[in-house]
C-alpha cells in the first residue's frame, strides 16, 4: 500500500501568497450553516485591486481598510478565498527599531 493518502496522481496545489493595501472590506452574516455550528462570518475583501472572499467565526477581523496586509489563499471558480486564519497584518521591519 504503497503511496499513504494521495488522490489520484494529482499533486497538491502550492499555496498561493497575496500582499497588499487592504482596499475595502464587506461583512456578510451572522449565517448558521446546520444547527450546532457557530455562526459563520463571510467577508469580500480588495487588496490591490483583487477580489477575495474569508469565512470565518469571528465578527471582527484583525485589519481594516489602509492596513497593509498579508494572507494564504487558493482560486476556486467560485473565486479567490483565503485560507481560515492566515489573514494577518504584514509586518514591515523598517518601521520597528
Amino acid at each position: 500500500m504503497a503511496g499513504g493518502f494521495r488522490r489520484g496522481n494529482r499533486q497538491r496545489l502550492p499555496k498561493l501568497e497575496g500582499r497588499g493595501e487592504l482596499e475595502s472590506l464587506e461583512r456578510e452574516g451572522p449565517f448558521k450553516e446546520w444547527l450546532g455550528m457557530p455562526d459563520l462570518y463571510r467577508y469580500h475583501l480588495v487588496v490591490e485591486g483583487e477580489k477575495y472572499s474569508y469565512q470565518t467565526e469571528d465578527g471582527e477581523l484583525p485589519v481594516a481598510v489602509g492596513d497593509k496586509v498579508v494572507f494564504r489563499y487558493k482560486e476556486t471558480k467560485g473565486g479567490n478565498w483565503i485560507d481560515r486564519n492566515s489573514l494577518g497584518k504584514a509586518i514591515d521591519p523598517s518601521e520597528y527599531q
